[in-house]
Order: C-alpha cells, then sequence, then structure tokens
C-alpha cells in the first residue's frame, strides 16, 4: 500500500465511528454535499472525505468527483452525495385487512419496486407471510440487486420482545400470533439474506415521515392514522420510535372520544378506532361498502367526487370533531410539536383543514398546544418505507459490521 493510501486509511480508521452517521445525514437528505456532511460530523474534510469514499465503496452512496461550480457563485464547489440507485435494497411488506404488498426499498426511502397481493387476507398467518415473502422474492430476483433484510408492518400492536401480533383486530388471525417468528422462517426459507424484523403499521409510517416525509425536522412526532380499518397512533422522540415498554404504547385508537358511540372490538364504546375509519365514514355518510375496492378507496372516492353532498358534508364533519377530540387529547398528554395524519385522516384534513383545527385548539388546555401544526403524510406507502427502514438500521448503525469492508 503506498503513501497516500495509508493516509486515507488512516483518516478512515479515525473516521470508522462517523460511519453510521454519515451514512444516516445522506440517507435522511441533510448531507447533500461533502461540506454540509464535514459540518455536521464535526471532522476534518480529509476524514469527510474518506469516509463518503468508504460509503461509495460498499456501494451506498455516490460522489460527484467533479463538481460544477453553480451561476454566480464563489469559491470550489463541494462534492454532492447521493444515495446509490443501484445499491443494495431492503424488502419491506405490509399486510392490512384488504390484502397485502411487497416492496423493495433503497437508501432514502426510494421505492425500487413494488408487487400488490391478493385482496382477501386468510385466517392463517403463516400462509399470508409466506405468500407475501414469496412475491418479494420474486422482485429480488428480477432487480439482482443485493438484500440487506427484511421488514413487515403489521396491522396490530406488535409486543416487545416476543414479536407478537396482540391484537389485529380486523384480521382473522388468532391473537399473539407469533408474526415476527413465522416471518423470519418464511425469509430464510426464501433464501434472503439479512436480518427479519416486525413492527406495527403506523409506528413504522411515522418512522419513515420522520425521516423522509412530513415529519423531518420535527422534535416529537405524533402520527395518527387510519387505513383499511382502525385507527393507529405513533410518537417519535428525538428520531427514535416511542414504543414503550413492550412495545405497545400509542394504541390511540381506543380513546374514547363518543362515550354512547358505536361498540368497538376491545368490548368499549365510541373509540377513535370506530368513530373515525372509514367504514365509520361511509356508514355516517349513509353509504353501504361495497365489495369492489377498499373501505379506505371507497371513502376517498365519495370524498373527491361528492363533497356537496350532505350526507356526506354531514360525515365529514362528524369525523373531524371526532378526530379532533382525539387529537386535542393527545396533545395535553403528549405536547408535540408536530401532528401529522395519515390514510382517511389526511384526506379529512384536506377537506377543512381550519375545522380540525379549531376543535384541536379548543379543547387544549394551552393556546400555544392547540397550535401545534397539523400536517398531511406525504409518502407513498409510507408503512413500506418504514418496515424497509428496520431493515436498513443496522446498516446506519454500522455500515462495515453489517455489509464488510470493502476490497482495499
Amino acid at each position: 500500500m503506498n503513501g497516500k493510501a495509508t493516509t486515507t486509511r488512516t483518516r478512515l480508521d479515525r473516521g470508522r465511528s462517523a460511519l453510521g452517521p454519515a451514512l444516516e445525514l445522506v440517507h435522511t437528505g441533510r448531507a447533500p454535499t461533502r461540506a454540509v456532511l464535514t459540518a455536521e460530523l464535526g471532522v476534518t474534510r480529509a476524514t469527510a472525505g474518506a469516509v463518503a469514499a468508504e460509503l461509495e465503496a460498499l456501494g451506498l452512496i455516490r460522489v460527484d468527483h467533479n463538481p460544477g461550480a453553480a451561476a454566480g457563485s464563489q469559491g470550489r464547489p463541494s462534492h454532492r452525495l447521493a444515495v446509490d440507485d443501484s445499491g443494495p435494497v431492503a424488502l419491506a411488506a405490509q399486510v392490512h385487512s384488504d390484502g397485502f404488498r411487497a416492496a423493495l426499498v433503497g437508501l432514502g426511502g426510494q421505492i425500487v419496486a413494488t408487487a400488490p397481493g391478493c385482496v382477501t387476507v386468510s385466517a392463517d398467518p403463516a400462509q399470508v407471510l409466506g405468500a407475501v415473502v414469496d412475491a418479494g422474492a420474486d422482485l429480488l430476483r428480477a432487480s439482482g440487486r443485493r438484500c440487506v433484510g427484511a421488514g413487515l408492518a403489521a396491522p396490530s400492536a406488535v409486543a416487545e420482545p416476543e414479536g407478537t401480533a396482540l391484537n389485529p383486530l380486523h384480521l382473522a388471525w388468532p391473537a399473539g400470533a407469533p408474526v415476527r417468528e413465522i416471518f423470519a422462517e418464511r425469509v430464510r426459507a426464501a433464501g434472503i439474506d439479512g436480518p427479519a424484523f416486525t413492527g406495527n403499521d403506523v409506528n413504522l409510517a411515522a418512522l419513515a415521515e420522520h425521516r423522509h416525509g412530513a415529519g423531518r425536522g420535527a422534535r416529537d412526532l405524533l402520527c395518527v392514522a387510519t387505513g383499511h380499518r382502525g385507527v393507529g397512533g405513533a410518537l417519535v422522540l428525538d428520531g427514535r420510535l416511542h414504543t414503550g415498554s413492550s412495545g405497545l404504547a400509542l394504541e390511540v385508537g381506543h380513546l374514547t372520544v363518543n362515550p354512547e358511540g358505536r361498540p368497538c372490538h376491545c368490548g368499549s364504546r365510541g373509540c377513535l378506532d370506530v368513530e373515525t375509519d372509514p367504514l365509520a365514514f361511509l356508514t355516517a355518510a349513509g353509504r353501504t361498502p361495497g365489495p369492489e375496492v377498499s373501505l379506505l378507496q371507497q371513502s376517498r372516492d365519495l370524498l373527491r367526487d361528492r363533497p356537496a353532498d350532505p350526507g356526506v358534508r354531514a360525515a365529514t364533519e362528524e369525523l373531524i370533531d371526532r378526530l379532533g377530540l382525539g387529537l386535542a387529547g393527545l396533545v395535553n398528554i403528549l405536547n408535540p410539536d408536530r401532528i401529522i395524519l395519515g390514510g382517511l385522516h389526511r384526506e379529512l384534513l384536506d377537506a377543512d383543514p381550519e375545522r380540525l383545527r379549531a376543535v384541536v385548539a379548543d379543547r387544549s388546555l394551552w393556546g400555544r398546544s392547540g397550535g401545534v401544526p397539523i400536517l398531511p403524510c406525504t409518502l407513498d406507502h409510507n408503512s413500506l418505507v418504514g418496515a424497509a427502514e428496520l431493515a436498513w438500521q443496522p446498516v446506519l448503525d454500522d455500515p462495515l459490521a453489517a455489509l464488510g469492508r470493502p476490497a482495499a
């Protein structure tokens, strides 16, 4: 090894602990240039250059080695950094009451390929998870890409450390199904490399939005969403999901917002889960759900196509008021600096943002808390992206340990 190579390796060895933080900065778009990377890491330019070169050698990022100066700019242009869009991927899988989907997701939350699955989810979790993993394995074979691991977004609280689906209320799966174990077994059986992880779908949506979407820059981020059935919530604190002592935190769907309301699957009445989900909207609008498309899509179509219909308007106002009550209670307890809404809740916010914000402000204990920004989620398939984030996390923590050192 010549002197220059030895110096570069020495710099890298000094900066090895910076590899993970550097990759996360590029992954989340916070370090678009080497100059920004240098400043964010608090290292020398030479060390930042060696770190960027190592990440490039691992096939994780791309470095613009011949940057051109922008028109009208002065000084030496900085090397631009970006994730390698031909690099490794994570296999992401999501199951919900209306079907499942598999996807390949690269760094930066980029969805490379997707494969929608069946529209009927059977009562056998092993069969369903086997089918979604097989769909993902087909995507991997077609792509020829290296896989760093797999993540599953489940429509249930996932108890830790066992990885069991505690309450898959809107699936026919048994309570306590060992979904993490089953998913990991199916991933291994399919010959897919890397570890396998499982998490609650709304938790993972919040993680994805915090890193790549509407939640970027928030310190204490609250996410509330309703997808195909039911309502979920999640809290991201300082960039990490708050899951509680056993993975069951933020089960916001079972906040009571209408004591005389609809019976809930949990045994109570008037929970957010049954007062603000797509089925509640269609029922309040006087519509009988059909089997052709998902309840979520039927609700979206109704809001888009018939917003002035008296029944639709009344249903919209009713659900906004119920949702606002729930959000106000969460604001009083958690004091987040931002709220993001997903699924049908995003559509309700778009339909009448002032009404929702007014309900939250009116029911909050302090005017300042009532003024917390309420924004729509912005990522398509954010639960899938979040599932991939679980698989990418070991790489973000220590790229060399996860992928191996490139040849010198």
